[in-house]
C-alpha cells in the first residue's frame, strides 16, 4: 500500500516536497515513480528512482527543477519539487514497480498510491 502526503498551495517559483510512505515488506525491491493528472488531461510520468537509488528519470518539462530520492530503512520515495510553475498544478500520485525506472517510465506499474493536490498559482 502506498500513501502520497505533501501537497498543497504554493506561488509560482515556491517549492513543496511530497513524500510517499509504503507499506510491506519488500519495497526495497520495487522501483519508485511519480506520476500526475492535471484537470482534462491525461496522466504522465514525472519521475522515477531504482531499488537502490543509483538511477534516477524525469520527464523533460521538470528535469533540472524536480529531484526523487527514497529513503528505504523508512520506506519512503520523496519528490521535491522546486521552480514550481502554474502548469505544474496536478494531483500526484506515486507508484511501485519491478521493472525499473524506464519500466516504470513506460506505465510497468505494480501497485498505486492514493494522489495529493499540489495546486500552484501563477
Amino acid at each position: 500500500q502506498l500513501q502520497a502526503s505533501g501537497g498543497g498551495l504554493v506561488q509560482a517559483g515556491g517549492s513543496l516536497r511530497l513524500s510517499c510512505a509504503a507499506s510491506g515488506r519488500a519495497f526495497g525491491a520495487y522501483a519508485m515513480g511519480w506520476f500526475r493528472q492535471a484537470p482534462g488531461r491525461e496522466r504522465e510520468f514525472v519521475a522515477a528512482i531504482s531499488w537502490n537509488g543509483g538511477i534516477t528519470l524525469f520527464e523533460n518539462s521538470v528535469k533540472g527543477r524536480f529531484t526523487i530520492s527514497r529513503d528505504n530503512a523508512k520506506m519512503t520515495v520523496y519528490l521535491q519539487m522546486n521552480s514550481l510553475k502554474y502548469e505544474d498544478t496536478a494531483v500526484y500520485s506515486c507508484a511501485a514497480g519491478l521493472s525499473g525506472p524506464r519500466g516504470l517510465a513506460a506505465g510497468t506499474v505494480s501497485f498505486w498510491g492514493a494522489g495529493t493536490l499540489v495546486t500552484v498559482s501563477s
